[in-house]
């Protein structure tokens, strides 16, 4: 994780809050909005990126944007950042993390409210004082609440998608130590589990070893706070505020511990009665003979299920939900494998609201193996993301159409895609004339989050040129819970139009159990990254954890599909309709 662009990007971020909150130039609050998101999407350290001059090069950072950048680089803070934040009160400043208060909300409640404080906003809000204010009625006011609750709540916990590179870099610096047999996470993260409170490590070495491990790891520089430091188990807080634990074993027990730690309790308990019943005792030392204690395996998790009977168990799918009986006969379904996936079917660029260019895109795309990649920029409706209009599609076609004769002999295909919006009554933000002549459609809900979305949705799936639904329940971890919908509905609806729904891997929509809904109802998924930088096209092994954890299957899973594949599945709706 690149620390230092997160931070100094966070600085940007903050300093047009605190100028929107003054009333400041737009153009300078724009400005370093840009150059905040510009960084935080940098695939390279900041500190790399200035002093090779990269930065220098690129479009949006000035002169006096580098001199900041510099003196960040070189003293920690900005001194202008240092005399914004002494203008508005720190207490008030917290509030902006929260979903639904803004720098206009915050200027309101300090001006003609007197609030200077968290708690005296919260009070404000609970007590009608805003029902004052011209245009803050108390739908606004309950809705900020529930932003409030979404954002304690998301401080005791984190979502997969921030905490597994987390524990990763904690990983990658322990293996630094050549001591080391196996190192892996543990946990609710190995389970790929939405949110993550602690970060659980496991190690196997010999105990002759153990002191140095753990003497290397609470050096780790993100440290913040040693909360125990031993030869078995040591504990720290990160920088972030989330708690790593740390635990040793000797190689001969690693399968049975990597067992042990990462299964939910359920799943652990039900392990344990299979093995009674079979006179076996298991724990994290290894499989023994309950009577006499004599030590049958635990070298490796396969070696642990097959002493009990039963299949390896993917580590995601260990929480007693049905596994352990198909385990016993040996009938678990493959799960989608990252290996399984041929192409990214949602991305944005420069064209509207992404941070890289379409041509950036498409290197990053290739280099990571991919067949084809589906370019889905948002429609006009979308104003604040630059959503394209009809004319602007066409000459983005252009582009696809002059990268394709580049990538095409390499066997890397770039397909013509949207992001359309699903506007209130269920239409679709693209005439039909238009959305025809796309390769691939997804269709998202971006506004009205408060009405039941049902329908409105149902009817863009009755559209035949609509392939699958973008982030379908519109749950955004720690930002957003979703709107009202009836998921049970959407999942009949697709599987009788052929349409896809969409398993975004940053918003964490769809949730593992309603994948699982879409496997028993035979619907298909698309994993997708909804990268709107190149670096977030890296993530998709994380959708694929999440796939995963609902029994995911790779025929089930449209960007398994070969492109002729997918083309035919493209065509098979528009057929379907066309009949109808």
């Amino acid at each position: 994780m690149l620390k230092k662009n997160k931070e100094l990007a966070k600085i940007f971020e903050r300093m047009a809050d605190i100028l929107e909150f003054l009333g400041e130039n737009p153009f300078r609050i724009r400005t370093y909005r840009r150059v905040a998101t510009l960084i935080e999407e940098l695939p390279e350290d900041v500190e790399t990126a200035f002093y090779t001059r990269k930065l220098h090069h690129m479009s949006g950072i000035g002169e006096s944007t580098l001199l900041k950048i510099e003196e960040y680089l070189k003293t920690g803070t900005i001194k202008k950042y240092e005399e914004l934040r002494r203008m508005v009160p720190e207490d008030l400043l917290e509030l902006l993390d929260v979903p639904g208060v803004g720098p206009k909300t915050l200027k309101i409640a300090y001006e003609q409210l007197g609030i200077k404080t968290k708690q005296e906003f919260i009070e404000a809000l609970k007590k009608g004082r805003f029902n004052k204010v011209r245009g803050f009625g108390p739908l606004k006011a309950m809705k900020i609440l529930k932003g409030l609750e979404i954002w304690e709540k998301s401080k005791e916990r984190i979502a997969l998608v921030e905490a597994y590179p987390m524990a990763q870099d904690v990983v990658e610096y322990m293996k630094r130590l050549k001591v080391i047999d196996n190192i892996s996470v543990a946990g609710s993260i190995r389970r790929m589990k939405e949110t993550i409170g602690d970060i659980d490590i496991l190690v196997s070495a010999n105990k002759e070893h153990w002191k140095e491990i753990h003497e290397h790891f609470v050096k780790y520089p993100e440290i913040t706070e040693v909360l125990a430091k031993g030869e078995t188990k040591s504990s720290v807080i990160l920088k972030s505020g989330r708690q790593v634990d740390l635990r040793t074993v000797e190689p001969e027990s690693w399968g049975a511990a990597l067992q042990y730690f990462t299964g939910s309790k359920q799943h652990n308990i039900r392990i344990r009665d299979i093995a009674k019943e079979k006179g076996l005792k298991v724990n994290e030392y290894g499989v023994f003979k309950a009577d006499t204690e004599e030590r049958l395996g635990g070298r490796t998790e396969e070696e642990v299920y097959n002493l009990l009977g039963m299949q390896w168990i993917p580590p995601e799918i260990r929480e007693d939900w049905g596994e352990i009986e198909l385990a016993l006969e040996h009938k678990l379904p493959r799960l989608v494998e990252l290996k399984d996936i041929k192409g990214e079917l949602h991305m944005h660029t420069t064209w509207s609201d992404g941070v890289n260019s379409l041509e950036e895109m498409v290197e990053t795309a290739y280099k990571l193996g991919y067949q084809y990649i589906v370019i889905g920029d948002h429609s006009q409706s979308a104003r604040v993301a630059n959503g394209l209009t009809p004319e602007r599609y066409k000459q983005q076609w252009k582009e696809i159409e002059r990268l394709n004769k580049i990538y095409n002999p390499k066997g890397f295909y770039i397909l013509k895609g949207a992001e359309v919006d699903i506007l209130p009554n269920g239409s679709l933000d693209l005439p039909d004339e238009i959305l025809e002549q796309f390769d691939f459609v997804v269709a998202s809900v971006h506004s009205r989050f408060e009405q039941d979305n049902t329908e409105r949705i149902i009817k863009a799936m009755e559209n035949p040129y609509v392939n699958m639904i973008g982030h379908p329940t519109g749950k955004q971890y720690g930002y957003r819970e979703g709107y009202p919908v009836d998921i049970n509905k959407l999942i009949e609806v697709a599987k009788e139009t052929g349409t896809a729904l969409e398993l975004n891997t940053q918003r964490m929509d769809l949730s593992p159990e309603n994948v699982r809904k879409c496997m028993e109802a035979g619907v298909y998924i698309g994993i997708v990254t909804d990268a709107h930088s190149a670096r977030q096209l890296h993530l998709l092994h994380i959708g694929v954890g999440l796939a995963r954890r609902g029994w995911a299957t790779p025929d089930k899973v449209i960007n398994t599909f070969k492109l002729e594949k997918l083309r035919e599945f493209v065509m098979a709706k528009r057929r379907k309709f066309a009949k109808a």
